[in-house]
């Protein structure tokens, strides 16, 4: 499985973008969330991807953030959501908001997305409001870094996924930046965090 792809934009659009890896040209299809931040052509992006295999076609899925990719592996294990849904979802909602939503069954906010219609919705949080509180907390607890920078929410999902309560991962993330203004890479940010876990 490609679980992984860095390389240089070669075309892109707000459905897919080509990534020159080494001579071989990968697309990737995208959420709208994902091309928003892409940078210009020429230039080089790595994006976390998501390897879905058909009798007919391997297609690859992309994501600025390990946590949009693990939101997004969660929506197509649900009965009736495809990958191409589930990006079309992850395209109308941000990340923090759907997995809110799922957990606090806020029905009405997942119709409002293009493409849901009530028993979607219903199925979503029924099969994922539990895993999506795990994943993600609620919004409005802890301190919020998460909706700061990508590499925040990149390590507040590496640490729920280590067991700690969402509350608790922001303070530890908002705590390292402070005490640590050198944290620039998530492995530093991520042992940072750690060591503020680690002395409670």
């Amino acid at each position: 499985m490609i679980a992984h792809v860095k390389g240089k934009i070669i075309h892109k659009s707000p459905e897919s973008v080509i990534i020159d890896v080494a001579g071989v040209g990968y697309e990737v299809h995208i959420p709208l969330s994902t091309y928003y931040k892409l940078p210009e052509m020429e230039e080089y992006v790595s994006l976390n991807t998501y390897t879905h295999i058909r009798e007919d076609a391997m297609q690859l899925y992309g994501f600025f953030t390990q946590r949009e990719k693990e939101i997004f592996q969660l929506l197509i294990a649900v009965s009736g959501v495809g990958p191409r849904l589930a990006r079309n979802i992850l395209s109308g909602i941000p990340a923090d908001d759907l997995a809110s939503a799922i957990s606090s069954a806020d029905i009405a906010r997942l119709k409002a997305i293009p493409g849901i219609g009530g028993k979607t919705a219903e199925r979503l949080v029924v099969e994922l409001k539990d895993k999506m509180t795990a994943v993600s907390g609620v919004r409005g607890q802890g301190s919020g870094v998460r909706g700061d920078d990508g590499m925040s929410r990149d390590v507040y999902s590496a640490l729920v996924n280590l067991g700690y309560k969402g509350p608790v991962a922001d303070r530890a993330i908002e705590k390292a930046r402070k005490t640590n203004a050198e944290a620039a890479t998530f492995e530093i940010l991520l042992k940072e965090s750690l060591k503020v876990l680690a002395h409670g």
